[in-house]
């Protein structure tokens, strides 16, 4: 018998949650009658209201500045959206490298014919044309987002749409989103 009782924690049902995703995205683009090849992602978002504002902090690792975009498709309804691609960058493992400082072409093999009769030497050099494959990688697990996102977060309240500032810094988007003031009355004079 065990003395504590485990607790299952948000990260125990994430798996879960993202089945459910996957099958509204399958199940709202399937009446479409577009078929796309589009991978689409949801980012996590912290979500916080303060006295004066809403806070968002999103998870978008790997995901450049330029590719987000932050919008208000309404008064109370912020969006944000982008893409993530994945992008690799290696060094050639297989070629051998040497301590030389002698360039390539100079290291190519070279005939010296010298004709009879004739004094001058004529030197050609011997290329040869390699035919690169490139090979697409075989992915043993996939576990990186990629594809397009995007959150819609709608607010119970007034919003102040010129004083939003987003900041992205170490993979984490940054939005304060202030609140509006509340609209005071105004006593009209009649004439």
């Amino acid at each position: 018998m065990s003395l504590f009782r485990t607790i299952p924690t948000a990260s125990d049902f994430s798996p879960l949650f993202r089945l459910l995703d996957d099958y509204d995205n399958h199940r709202s683009t399937r009446g479409q009658g577009q078929h796309t090849s589009v991978r689409s992602f949801a980012p996590r978002f912290d979500v916080r209201e303060t006295k004066d504002a809403y806070l968002l902090d999103g998870e978008l690792p790997g995901i450049a500045q330029k590719d987000i975009d932050i919008e208000f498709t309404d008064p109370q309804t912020l969006v944000v959206k982008g893409r993530s691609e994945r992008e690799y960058h290696s060094s050639n493992v297989g070629e051998n490298t040497s301590s030389s400082s002698t360039p390539a072409a100079e290291k190519q093999p070279q005939v010296e014919d010298a004709p009879e009769g004739e004094g001058t030497v004529v030197r050609t050099s011997g290329e040869k044309q390699v035919a690169k494959h490139t090979e697409k990688p075989r992915y043993w697990v996939s576990e990186r987002s990629v594809g397009e996102f995007q959150r819609t977060f709608s607010f119970p309240s007034r919003v102040d749409q010129d004083a939003v500032k987003a900041s992205l810094k170490d993979g984490i988007l940054s939005v304060l989103v202030p609140k509006a003031a509340p609209p005071s009355s105004k006593k009209i004079a009649i004439q």
